[in-house]
């Protein structure tokens, strides 16, 4: 059991954190001369270490995960959800949601996929949910600065919101709701082509390619806010705005987030440095999904496929289990900290 131990706690301080790469980074700074302890180059060093650190995560896991993506084409997904009914569809969409686009711009266009397929608006909403916020890059890159145990629970009550909000949109039967060019459009049932070993390594560089030019200034803007968060801001403010002594932190970090736009590898730099000054950790979590799962600019082009009834319970259900979410981690945090 020691041994096991010892390999997961060099995993996840060496592969994931990259302690060893902060090591080298602090070893050039202090060969060159520079004052390590000075504001502007500790700044640098840690948006030096953070934007290679997320880079290096970034394209290994939207390789990976692209290629897993290959089985799971949009036609495949269909028919894969059309065999299940009820809550078995709605949690088998939010499980598909964790395998598909990493942010909730990119979740739309297969959400209306979902919805011309005449799958239930139930089922297209637990996916919606569930893709942006829970998928498989979030839980390994939360593993990297928060431990298993937090990253794994994160995954696990953001599918469950994704499972709730399903239900509830389905059994209030919101299908009015929906713009009648989305209904009335019908799908070409297209068959899945069969791919090689070696289309589906090409389709993942592309993916990894591809994303990575889409996602790195968000990044560079992520780790640029962490920085200045790390560096500048007084822990004294960080733990009175966001700290247990205010217990309206995770209401406020969710609010906050929401009219942003990013995705969970531009966020997790200013989760980092918001943990580092004594943020609650329901506080960051809330703020993170906040950000990744309703996005201002999602939620304009969510807006152009459904009418705004349904577009104010779908916001409501993702803020009020997000802020449940944020509670609960606060409650638990001396427990899986």
């Amino acid at each position: 059991m020691q041994i096991l131990k010892a390999i997961w706690i060099f995993f996840q301080n060496q592969i994931l954190a990259m302690k060893w790469l902060n090591e080298l980074i602090d070893s050039g700074v202090n060969a060159l001369g520079l004052d390590t302890t000075n504001r502007w180059m500790g700044s640098i060093q840690f948006f030096v270490y953070d934007v290679i650190k997320i880079t290096l995560l970034l394209c290994f896991l939207i390789f990976i995960i692209s290629y897993i993506q290959s089985y799971f084409p949009p036609e495949r997904s269909k028919k894969i959800l059309g065999h299940f009914h009820g809550i078995g569809a709605i949690t088998v969409a939010a499980l598909l949601g964790t395998v598909t686009p990493f942010c909730s711009c990119s979740s739309i266009p297969l959400f209306i996929g979902f919805a011309r397929a005449g799958l239930s608006l139930g089922v297209s909403f637990s996916f919606l949910i569930s893709s942006p916020m829970v998928d498989l890059g979030s839980l390994v890159l939360l593993m990297s600065i928060f431990g298993a145990k937090i990253a794994v629970l994160y995954v696990v009550l953001g599918l469950i919101i994704a499972i709730i909000g399903g239900t509830i949109i389905k059994r209030l039967d919101m299908g009015k709701y929906v713009e009648s060019f989305i209904t009335t459009g019908g799908s070409v049932d297209i068959e899945s082509p069969d791919l090689t070993k070696h289309d589906r390594l090409v389709f993942a560089k592309e993916q990894a390619i591809d994303t990575f030019k889409k996602v790195f200034p968000y990044i560079l803007v992520g780790v640029g806010i962490g920085a200045g968060i790390h560096n500048w801001i007084p822990q004294s403010w960080v733990e009175n705005i966001l700290g247990s002594g205010n217990p309206f932190a995770v209401i406020f970090a969710t609010l906050v987030g929401v009219p942003m736009y990013a995705d969970i590898f531009g966020t997790i730099p200013v989760a980092e440095a918001l943990l580092s000054k004594g943020a609650q950790l329901g506080a960051i979590l809330s703020f993170m999904m906040g950000v990744t799962t309703l996005s201002l600019p999602s939620m304009i082009m969510l807006r152009k496929v459904i009418k705004p009834k349904l577009l104010a319970l779908f916001i409501a259900i993702c803020t009020i289990g997000i802020i449940i979410v944020g509670y609960l981690f606060n409650a638990f945090q001396a427990l899986i900290v």
